[in-house]
């Protein structure tokens, strides 16, 4: 079995960002408290991912430091852009380089292939998937043929005509995506972006998005868009049946209610 955890939306913001949004001081506090308990678990996972908007401004002073909260986590780490990051001040603080490309790649992590794609569009809230990377994911598909895909990208494909057209990539993007993953064995495509817990199943892979480290969206509100407390993470493990997904609250504070200990636990039937 293959654990790792899926992190998503940290959406961190240093002091001197300029940042106007008052929901965001908490969010380092948040991210370094999720490094120590993906640190303190008795299994560790294989290797951790944050799929996009690392940091709501995309300065360099917000990627710093989330780079020196991160330091100290245990497992590997997988990065991807969103549309809140900026790649100019990503490319520089992570790779110590000045460009403004796309961030793309892929490795082999706890047997699975994980191949990671760039949705960011800039100055936009929906995401798309470009020329260069359909090109780039055409061959990492080819590369390890005997591993089962995971796909990263923080817009998830969307998954029909009348879906609001921000809260994914493109229907062209989504619909050769689709062409493209047809008879790879894909275990899941891991996004987040619109802040709730969700797992669609979209050509037979799930999607698996996390509400992040930042808000949530009040599922009631069916008119507006109403953001309400709430954050989370992902706890995913690959089987070769298939896969599992456990979303750990973390805000508002659980209120524990009761302890049944293990002994006990373990004599039930």
């Amino acid at each position: 079995m293959t654990r790792f955890i899926h992190l998503t939306d940290l959406h961190v913001s240093h002091s001197n960002s300029g940042d106007p949004s008052a929901n965001v001081a908490d969010n380092a506090p948040m991210l370094e408290k999720v490094v120590a308990i993906i640190n303190a678990m008795d299994r560790q996972p294989d290797f951790v991912v944050a799929s996009g908007d690392l940091t709501n401004m995309g300065d360099p002073d917000s990627y710093a430091m989330l780079r020196d909260i991160l330091a100290p986590l245990a497992p590997p780490l997988v990065l991807a852009l969103g549309n809140h990051d900026k790649r100019e001040g990503f490319h520089q603080v992570f790779e110590g380089t000045s460009s403004d490309a796309p961030f793309f790649h892929d490795r082999v992590l706890g047997g699975l292939h994980v191949v990671t794609l760039d949705t960011l569009v800039p100055g936009r809230v929906a995401g798309t998937i470009g020329a260069a990377q359909f090109d780039y994911l055409a061959l990492a598909l080819g590369r390890h043929a005997d591993l089962p895909k995971l796909i990263v990208m923080h817009h998830p494909p969307r998954i029909d005509d009348g879906g609001l057209p921000w809260g994914s990539i493109d229907m062209d993007s989504t619909n050769r995506l689709a062409q493209m993953l047809r008879g790879h064995a894909v275990a899941a495509i891991l996004s987040g972006h619109i802040h709730i817990d969700q797992v669609n199943h979209w050509n037979g892979i799930p999607i698996v998005v996390a509400k992040g480290l930042n808000s949530t969206v009040d599922l009631l509100e069916t008119h507006d868009l109403r953001l309400i407390e709430g954050r989370s993470f992902g706890i995913c493990d690959w089987r070769p049946t298939g896969l599992s997904v456990s979303f750990v609250p973390l805000s508002p504070e659980p209120r524990e209610l009761g302890v049944i200990d293990r002994a006990r636990l373990l004599a039930f039937s």
